[in-house]
């Protein structure tokens, strides 16, 4: 039953990272952001949790991980419902901001809490695979229960989404929840929070601007210096009484190389899915409800795997059963690779549903050896390390495998005749499959056909390469699975 209450606020977690894009047209309509605005009120959401995970964990284990979780539940109902009712773009961007904080509080504790509930191993990796699908489900669902809300009531009926369930949460969790604290922890160093905040966030903020709008000045010099405050952040630990992470951890080689491995599973997950989602769209046509249809059984195939994961983890070592998984996933991403010589949209469903079956062990034991292998008192902060790995995995996918693929559309678009069209016209066309289509229809009909052929493929093409480029990078997190988890044997 704790697990049940464990699993709401990560459903709702992940729901809230998804719905709100459905609803950016009727807020846009209502509240009449700047573009600028706008992309601030999509974005902070996900930076602030990137960027508070690490204190959220630590500071659970200080004050209990209960205590946070209830206090996070509280704070995340109070800022739905003010967002909902939000009068001017600047206040539902404060809102959204002290969502994410709020956000941050529900991983690093809702993980931390089942290392203290679930002592026995098989039991706590069998927890883990709930823990995992409820943040599937909750992605899945998102949209689709957003889409039918935006249907019958304004934007801001999305948040109120999430109150009853933090209203059972606050009601269930004191009777169903232990509470755990670490009765030797000391003082929370806010000049380490303040600096693992800023370089989560400047690293973040420089991968995602990367990814949206390619190589510049800016992005470049916002992750130099969320990197040179990311060393400062270890050389502040390390001379620390009580440092906001021990750093001891690192040194229990399970931890190291799950979180390794996890962080490139996040990787080519993350990075994959924005071009699957794009390709559905942009070059098959499907309808934003059609798209979401075909993407839904590679979320099956991912809870399924999840929740087949641990029995087998009984007998097959992790590292063993992680590297078949993320060879699995190879066979995917190989699949996707063809996508243009044959039936695309089954080459689609098929390959993620192979890439995601394969990419379930990954995550589920991985996450298990992260927050198993460390001290039980240290929890909440390998939970919140786990977390930020994840975060910046998906970050790095995005941004590295984004800028891959458009440099082969810049490349494969390069040689389609433009004359005619005004310069500026035709370099947003070369830049993105969508200034393609955006120019496509202030053109005529022969012409704007060709240019939607040449486009089509060259992001097809591009979606060959960065389907192969995942490929790799799941090949490398196989071989550091396989030899960094050697020694690590099944839970007996």
């Amino acid at each position: 039953m704790g697990l049940a209450v464990i699993a709401l606020p990560c459903l709702l977690y992940s729901m809230d990272l998804t719905v709100l894009n459905l609803a950016v047209p009727s807020l846009s309509a209502d509240l009449k952001p700047s573009s600028a605005q706008l992309l601030w009120i999509v974005d902070i959401y996900g930076f602030l949790v990137a960027g508070s995970l690490i204190t959220m964990g630590t500071l659970g284990d200080r004050i209990g991980r209960r205590r946070l979780l209830l206090i996070g539940a509280a704070a995340f109902g109070v800022a739905s419902v003010v967002a909902a009712f939000s009068r001017s773009a600047e206040m539902l961007i404060a809102m959204r901001a002290l969502l994410g904080v709020a956000g941050a509080t529900l991983a690093p504790s809702t993980l931390s809490l089942i290392r203290s509930m679930f002592l026995d191993p098989r039991q706590r990796t069998v927890a883990i695979g709930v823990w995992v699908t409820s943040y599937s489900v909750g992605g899945a669902i998102g949209p689709l229960l957003g889409g039918v809300i935006l249907q019958y009531f304004w934007w801001g009926a999305v948040f109120l989404l999430s109150v009853p369930m933090m209203v059972l949460l606050l009601l269930l969790g004191p009777v169903l929840l232990p509470e755990f604290r670490d009765p030797h922890a000391g003082r929370l160093d806010l000049s380490s929070a303040a600096l693992s905040l800023a370089s989560v966030l400047l690293v973040i903020f420089g991968l995602k601007r990367i990814a949206e709008d390619g190589a510049a000045l800016l992005p470049f010099a916002s992750i130099l210096l969320g990197a040179a405050l990311g060393v400062a952040f270890v050389r502040r630990q390390r001379s620390l009484a009580s440092p906001l992470i021990d750093l001891r951890l690192f040194h229990i080689p399970a931890f190291t190389a799950s979180l390794i491995t996890y962080t490139l599973g996040t990787f080519v997950g993350f990075g994959a899915y924005i071009f699957i989602a794009q390709y559905l769209q942009l070059v098959l046509g499907l309808s934003p409800l059609h798209a979401g249809f075909a993407m839904a059984p590679s979320m099956v195939a991912f809870v399924v795997g999840s929740m087949l994961v641990p029995a087998i983890a009984r007998r097959v070592r992790p590292g063993t059963l992680i590297s078949v998984g993320l060879l699995v996933c190879i066979a995917g991403f190989l699949l996707l690779t063809q996508v243009g010589h044959g039936p695309g949209l089954a080459l689609i469903v098929i390959g993620s549903v192979v890439y995601s079956l394969g990419l379930s062990p990954v995550v589920v034991l991985a996450t298990d050896l992260i927050v198993g292998s460390a001290p039980v008192e240290r929890a909440g902060a390998a939970s919140a390390i786990s977390e930020t790995g994840s975060e910046l995995g998906g970050a790095l996918g995005i941004a590295i495998l984004g800028s891959i693929g458009t440099a082969v559309y810049r490349h494969a678009i390069a040689g389609t005749d433009l004359r005619g069209i005004p310069t500026d016209v035709a370099e947003a066309a070369r830049r993105t499959l969508g200034g393609a289509m955006a120019v496509a229809e202030r053109l005529p009909g022969q012409l704007a056909t060709e240019l939607l052929g040449a486009a089509r493929t060259a992001f097809t093409h591009a979606f060959q390469a960065a389907a192969a480029a995942a490929a790799v990078v799941a090949l490398i997190a196989a071989v550091v699975a396989i030899v960094l988890m050697r020694r690590t044997r099944p839970d007996r």
